[in-house]
């Protein structure tokens, strides 16, 4: 391990492995130069700085390759135990290459759009925004103290609210601007609270040490280690869109730019959940009992509220396309969130860990496709209307057929056989744990959600009323959506390249 090394203070020893800091590093240092090189461009030139976005993802994405063999630790503390507040292991490695892939693909989205709307999205302000808040949640899943899981969970966030409500004079965009501002704002106070309580139970923040402290925390404290544990995963779940913390999502995603949304669906829930595997399965596994019944509960609702919200959209409701994709993330959460409460019930906590990152991914590659395809179909119908993809395929075959091959993956049926695959390793999780009523509720709610994508299916391949418009597909468009096909298809035909980190040691 290549480290720079100061002298020891109070057991502190400033390290840094750069090599391991390097993936949120380099995307931090690209929006830096997005920032200073957008001073310098003329107007006609702004579309420059997507591509030095693209690029510096690109770049931050390969460095993970040397990551691959084997774990690496910086920041750490000596003496007696050795914790470190920045380690690259393989669940670190796992969760980067979901988020800078899926913030690549994100500014793939976003780069045609901005060009087009540059009059009311600057140019300069919205790729920095991207890439500090993709550097915040490339950051988090490294995070083993909670100060640095706090820092970066917020610095993933605070950008995002700017992109959301990014558009000048759009009321919609401001309006969700400020209610995801306040309600993420409010449930990042309350997760402080609750860290504080954790520390002051304990002494420390690692999480390594805090798992090591908290079975011999004296008994008068464990009314107070309890509610800082619950307190602490409110500001992930919020993350996550769990159930009650899930109200923004529609009118966010709705009022975003829809590349924006696509981010958020994907890269912020991927913040979340690995925030609340650290909390959990490493620094709280001795409170199991606290937070397994929860996250259990929370998952049966999440998944329920989030079905029924998509079952409630009209087909021809303004944005209903873009605000079912809303509900259905929201119902992708609640099957997301069953194998880390099974996590509490079993010996073998980080099997089933295993289960929901091998979900996540397959979640990420279908959804930022049926994104791709929802920002394909907004530039000629601005309202984004389910009833607007009625004959897709008369117009535009090749972009219908993998649209309903992502929906098909989102519902688990062939020959989506990864997204299948994907819910069997969830629903197994939950029987192995003892969650037997947990997995009826799951396989009640796969069935209601055959329902509305098997539906909105169908209307790809009807005759289309009225005269066809044919959708030019912009080549920035096209790269994203023949990479997430790509993805889905081989992911279809290869489930185990996915699946076995079910059985993977991730920690």
């Amino acid at each position: 391990m290549t480290a720079l090394a100061a002298p020891a203070v109070n057991g502190l020893i400033q390290s840094v492995d750069w090599l391991a800091i390097a993936p949120p590093v380099i995307v931090a240092v690209t929006a830096l130069a997005v920032l200073v090189t957008d001073l310098f461009l003329p107007e006609a030139r702004k579309p420059l700085l997507g591509r030095l976005c693209v690029a510096g993802l690109a770049a931050a994405a390969l460095m993970l390759l040397p990551l691959l063999d084997g774990d690496r630790a910086t920041f750490c503390l000596t003496g007696s135990t050795r914790a470190c507040s920045y380690t690259a292991d393989h669940f670190t490695v796992v969760i980067q290459f979901l988020v800078l892939g899926g913030a690549l693909l994100a500014a793939l989205l976003s780069v045609t759009g901005v060009q087009d709307d540059r009059r009311r999205v600057p140019a300069g302000e919205f790729w920095f925004l991207l890439l500090s808040s993709a550097a915040g949640a490339a950051l988090l899943p490294a995070s083993r103290d909670l100060a640095t899981l706090i820092v970066a969970l917020e610095v993933a966030s605070l950008p995002a609210f700017a992109l959301v409500g990014i558009r000048h004079g759009e009321a919609r965009s401001a309006e969700a601007a400020l209610k995801f501002f306040l309600s993420s704002v409010t449930a990042t106070a309350v997760s402080l609270m609750g860290v504080s309580f954790v520390y002051a139970a304990t002494g420390t923040l690692h999480l390594t040490e805090i798992a090591r402290r908290l079975p011999g925390v004296d008994g008068q404290l464990h009314t107070l280690v309890q509610t800082g544990v619950v307190l602490t995963l409110v500001g992930f779940a919020f993350k996550t869109a769990a159930v009650p913390f899930h109200f923004w999502v529609p009118e966010t995603y709705v009022g975003a730019p829809l590349p924006v949304a696509a981010y958020l669906s994907v890269v912020g829930k991927a913040v979340g959940f690995s925030g609340l595997i650290l909390v959990t399965v490493i620094a709280f596994p001795s409170y199991a009992d606290v937070w397994g019944p929860a996250l259990a509960v929370l998952a049966a609702l999440t998944m329920t509220a989030g079905n029924a919200g998509a079952l409630r959209q009209r087909a021809t409701r303004a944005y209903s396309a873009v605000r079912l994709l809303a509900w259905s993330s929201i119902g992708q959460a609640g099957y997301l969130l069953v194998p880390i409460a099974a996590a509490g019930y079993t010996r073998d906590g980080q099997k089933a860990i295993g289960s929901t990152v091998a979900y996540a991914l397959m979640y990420a590659a279908v959804n930022l496709g049926a994104f791709a395809v929802a920002a394909l179909v907004g530039r000629t119908k601005p309202l984004n209307r389910i009833a607007d993809y009625r004959g897709l395929y008369a117009t535009n075959p090749v972009t219908a057929v993998l649209l309903a091959f992502f929906l098909l993956c989102l519902a688990g049926l062939p020959p989506g056989v990864i997204g299948l695959f994907a819910k069997v390793t969830v629903f197994s999780a939950a029987v192995d744990a003892g969650l037997g009523w947990l997995a009826v509720v799951m396989a009640v709610n796969v069935v209601i959600a055959l329902y509305y994508y098997l539906r909105w299916t169908s209307l790809l391949f009807r005759a289309p009323e009225g005269e066809p418009v044919r959708h030019r597909v912009p080549a920035p468009l096209t790269v994203a959506l023949a990479l997430t096909g790509a993805v889905g298809v081989v992911l279809s035909g290869a489930p185990q390249l996915v699946l076995r980190f079910a059985a993977t040691t991730l920690f």
